[in-house]
């Protein structure tokens, strides 16, 4: 059985030869009509009877193809081939002549909630690009809910309906293969920070989906990722809490740096000699003034160390 789009090798004509055709068709007509007065009156109703029925025949096979259209042409149930070719044609008028839009089109699927991988819901959003690549396919794989006399507008909505029940259902499937970010799990690729690889899989899942349809998707991307609101808060603590401990580290980091960079500048330039006791409390002071979130406010000590 074929499952795959043809090209349509059917009886095509001009569209415009075809319009010389009826113009001659009705000539004949009219000269018919004038011969009505010379007698044999009923020859000549016949022969005008057949050139009307004719040229009705003729009228309804008239077929105009726009660029990215396409007529999927089916002769009594059976699927004779599609017809892309762009112009002005005439067919064989018992030739059902179903209208596909080839054009790409866009896709804004509304933010589901969905859970990641570690079971946290979030809110995710995809924008997608999609066009039809297969026309056999797209017209009798799937249901499409129309029927030959539909509107094109129908039919197409009806393809961007299953294009996006099968996006949602893959945007639920990557969005399980991945955490949120890497505060709970150690992951080089999650869903903030993963950007193209993240977007890469969700485009070949969604082709995996769609091939069954003859739909091919140009381009997928993730536009909105949040949180849900039930842990939106708790997790903006988290993240807040992340943030300091990483400043905590680094202020820690460089106080350490500069009070060993400070001793070793007393030590090399021998300015002033200082045991462990007075290195312990130079330390603890500076590490204060360093590390502390306000400004420190220096005591002067008007007499020893040790005092």
């Amino acid at each position: 059985m074929n499952t795959q789009e043809k090209d349509f090798n059917g009886l095509r004509l001009s569209g415009f030869f075809m319009i010389l055709i009826q113009i001659i068709i009705i000539a004949a007509m009219i000269f018919v009509a004038t011969s009505m007065f010379k007698g044999n009156e009923g020859w000549i109703i016949v022969s005008e009877l057949v050139l009307f029925t004719i040229l009705m025949f003729s009228l309804i096979g008239f077929v105009m193809i726009e660029p990215n259209e396409a007529r999927v042409m089916i002769f009594f149930g059976k699927y004779k081939g599609t017809m892309k070719q762009n112009g002005f044609f005439w067919v064989n008028p018992f030739y059902v002549k179903k209208k596909l839009v080839i054009r790409a089109r866009n896709l804004d699927i509304e933010p589901i909630k969905v859970n990641d991988k570690k079971g946290n819901p979030v809110m995710i959003g995809l924008i997608l690009v999609w066009r039809i690549k297969d026309t056999y396919k797209v017209m009798f794989d799937i249901d499409n809910k129309t029927d030959a006399q539909s509107r094109i507008i129908d039919r197409m909505n009806s393809y961007q309906q299953f294009v996006a029940i099968q996006s949602d259902a893959a945007l639920r499937n990557i969005a399980g293969q991945f955490a949120y970010d890497n505060n709970e799990i150690d992951d080089d690729i999650t869903l903030r920070s993963g950007g193209e690889e993240v977007n890469d899989k969700l485009e070949l899942e969604l082709n995996k989906r769609l091939f069954l349809a003859g739909i091919e998707v140009v381009e997928a991307r993730i536009n909105y990722l949040a949180y849900a609101p039930e842990i939106a808060a708790v997790m903006l603590r988290r993240q807040q809490a992340s943030a300091i401990i990483a400043a905590r580290e680094k202020i820690v980091e460089g106080a350490v740096s500069m009070v060993k960079m400070a001793l070793d500048k007393l030590a090399t330039e021998e300015i002033v000699e200082l045991d462990d006791d007075k290195k312990a409390a130079m330390v603890s002071n500076l590490l204060v003034v360093l590390c502390a979130d306000e400004q420190a406010k220096p005591v002067v000590n008007a007499g020893t160390l040790y005092q």
